[in-house]
Formats: C-alpha cells, sequence, structure tokens
C-alpha cells in the first residue's frame, strides 16, 4: 500500500479504535466528530482515497460497512426489519410497523451476530429502557428465538392487543411481567396465552446524535 497522510491515518486509527471497542463499523458522522473534520464531504473525500489506496472498503448499500483492509471482511449483514416500542406497545400492521425488505442493512461483527441468520436488528421507539442504556433512536440486536430466561430483554408480541413491545420479561406463577427499565414506568401483566416471545436482545447500537 501506498504511504498516506497524517490525517488519513487519524481517521483509520479512529475506525481500528471504534472497530475493536464496539464490534461494529462507525458511521460518517462518528469519523467527522471524532476527528474534528469541518463537514461529511470532506470525510468522504478522505474515504475514497483511502479505498483507492487500499486501506479500507466500504459497501454503499450497507451501513456502517466500512471495513479495515488488514482485519478482512469478517463480518455478518444484519437487516433492519421495523421498529419496537420501548415504551407503549406500538401496533403491528402488516405493512407498517414489521417489514418483508429491511429498512436497511449493518455489517456487525461475528461476535455481535454470532447467531448467523437468526439475527436481525430493530430501531427502538421510546424510553421504558432507558435505564437498561437503549434509548429512543438506537438499534436493538436481536436473536429469533421463541422463548427467554427471565431477566432476558425480548421483543414480545401480545397476540390480542395485536401489537409488540421491547420489555424485560419475568414468570410470575399465572402471568407474564412484562418490565421497563425505567423508574418513572409500571409494568405490564399478561396472561401467558396472550405473549409470544419473538426475539431477545444480544446487542445495541447507540445512536449518539439525539435531536436537541
Amino acid at each position: 500500500m501506498v504511504q498516506t497522510s497524517q490525517r488519513r491515518r487519524q481517521i483509520l486509527d479512529f475506525i481500528r479504535k471504534f472497530i475493536e471497542d464496539k464490534g461494529y463499523s462507525p458511521t460518517i458522522r462518528d469519523i467527522l466528530h471524532a476527528c474534528n473534520i469541518s463537514s461529511i464531504a470532506v470525510v468522504q473525500h478522505h474515504l475514497r482515497v483511502l479505498e483507492e489506496q487500499g486501506y479500507v472498503s466500504r459497501d454503499p448499500h450497507v451501513r456502517r460497512s466500512i471495513t479495515l483492509a488488514d482485519r478482512g471482511r469478517h463480518t455478518n449483514k444484519v437487516p433492519v426489519l421495523g421498529y419496537i416500542a420501548a415504551g407503549q406497545p406500538i401496533p403491528v400492521p402488516q405493512s407498517d410497523t414489521w417489514h418483508e425488505e429491511p429498512l436497511e442493512t449493518l455489517e456487525l461483527s461475528p461476535d455481535m451476530a454470532s447467531a448467523g441468520n437468526n439475527v436481525y436488528a430493530l430501531k427502538v421507539r421510546g424510553l421504558s429502557m432507558i435505564d437498561a442504556l437503549i434509548d429512543d433512536g438506537d438499534i436493538v440486536v436481536m436473536q429469533a428465538v421463541n422463548t427467554v430466561n427471565d431477566g432476558d430483554m425480548a421483543a414480545v408480541w401480545l397476540k390480542a392487543e395485536q401489537e409488540v413491545t421491547l420489555k424485560k420479561l419475568y414468570r410470575e406463577r399465572d402471568r407474564i411481567r412484562l418490565q421497563p427499565a425505567n423508574s418513572q414506568m409500571e409494568p405490564m401483566y399478561h396472561n401467558p396465552e396472550n405473549v409470544e416471545v419473538q426475539g431477545k436482545v444480544i446487542g445495541v447500537i447507540r445512536n449518539l446524535k439525539k435531536p436537541s
């Protein structure tokens, strides 16, 4: 590979540390803020040069797809299928909340997406899991399972209400408690026959750029 500039070396070092710390690639905005670059266009320019020089590769159709050449392309593609409520449950009309085609695709490290084809992701709406460090606008990485242990964070479909919610699940005698991780919110109680687990949380991708 050819030598690259000090600025682009700074970008490479940031990308490497970000992937090592979080298990997925940074966005262009992550690079812009961390490296104190003036605009997204400048970040794009540096990344194009780094691609031409063979230091990184990217898939323009996949979010967080920056890969360092010296790390190889050991990543898994994970679809973002829709939205899930961390608050009051979101109704689940077939064509609205859940999507047959993904909203977008993420590239995650094997450590974060270790379950292969059984992994998908959802965008979070609401604040009921804020004490578990899951905020409105974050993305939860889910493993598709139909049962979880007590205390696991799960995507739960409420059959009678035709709604889906993200909560910690607990079994209590003749009922299921869906517990928010927010001291300002009350738990929800349901008949076990009304509760269907659709997946459990195995990772969180935080949206660090929140609305002001």
